[in-house]
């Protein structure tokens, strides 16, 4: 823990006392690739998110996830700070990470049964969920994820949602063939109430690259990747996740962009599937000052939400 909050106030040091940051940047940002106009140093959105599906599991789960963020734009980087509010219809087997909806209870007992945590002999009736069973255990409360819910039983809960503290810095810019690199970063500050299915209870630290390439006047490409380190609640054996993104997109004007990419996480529980997907989204620069983006994706893994969809709108002054 000491190490984790070390490592928060690094970053932080580092955005306030250089002006330059470390985020993951979303797909609205698309539009907006490269150095920010130095008239210009602050941005207000809000892009609410519906996402839905069984994640693997053999109940639907449903996620509001409505997000306000405070952006300080610098000229080589900018530093975000997200405060989310989130809605989840969940039995508790899934859950938010940094915003994402993923599973985070075991698929066949490994973490289940006397003992839990790992270890396999997960009791037969258990549904795939830990912590049944364990008396005198940390656990001996959580029936599905961090939640003390049975599987099947959708329990509908609101509130604040985990912050994060999101940032990015331009290492290269974009010249002739060289394309344009950032480096980024996000801290996960475990705000949300676990127990209640809309978070993990614990802090979550990340780091990744973005590089982006425009073709011409209309085309350009994207390739994102990064590692998280997963905090892990009592009981469950969350793993460490990779992530990458790659595709492209196409300017029907300078201000619009129209982009798809195919997206990967690793799954955070040994033995469940790797959350993949296929991302679309529009985005639009109205003004100087407004943007607007709409998006939606597909899940192709069962591991990924089933479907979800965005709109968002920002402010720059």
């Amino acid at each position: 823990m000491r190490k984790q909050w070390l490592l928060l106030c690094l970053v932080i040091g580092i955005a306030v006392a250089s002006g330059e940051g470390l985020a993951l940047a979303g797909p609205s940002d698309k539009i907006d690739q490269g150095l920010a106009p130095v008239d210009q140093n602050w941005q207000i959105g809000f892009s609410p998110s519906f996402s839905s599906g069984n994640f693997g599991t053999n109940t639907t789960s449903s996620f509001i996830y409505a997000p306000i963020s405070i952006r300080r734009l610098f000229r080589d980087g900018d530093v975000t700070l997200v405060i989310p509010f989130v809605t989840a219809m969940t039995d508790g087997q899934t859950t938010l990470v940094g915003g994402n909806a993923v599973r985070v209870d075991d698929g066949g007992g490994s973490n289940s049964g006397p003992g839990g945590g790992g270890g396999g002999g997960g009791a037969p009736d258990d549904g795939g969920c830990s912590g049944k069973n364990q008396p005198g255990t940390s656990g001996s409360t959580r029936t599905c994820g961090t939640t003390n819910r049975v599987p099947g039983q959708n329990v509908t809960t609101s509130g604040l949602g985990d912050i994060l503290l999101r940032g990015r810095y331009y290492v290269v810019e974009e010249k002739d063939w060289v394309p344009l690199i950032a480096i980024t970063g996000r801290l996960k500050l475990p705000t949300a109430d676990a127990s209640r299915g809309l978070g993990t209870g614990k802090m979550d630290e990340g780091v990744g690259t973005e590089i982006s390439k425009r073709l011409g006047d209309s085309w350009i490409t994207f390739l994102d990747g990064g590692f998280n380190v997963i905090g892990r609640p009592d009981g469950l054996n969350l793993r460490n996740q990779w992530w990458y993104d790659v595709g492209g997109g196409y300017y029907f004007t300078k201000d619009l962009l129209g982009s798809v990419y195919f997206e990967e996480y690793r799954s955070l529980v040994s033995g469940n599937q790797n959350i993949r997907d296929v991302y679309f989204s529009m985005s639009y620069r109205a003004s100087s000052s407004w943007r607007f983006n709409v998006g939606a994706s597909a899940g192709l893994s069962n591991g990924a939400p089933d479907y979800t969809t965005s709109l968002g709108a920002s402010y720059r002054f």
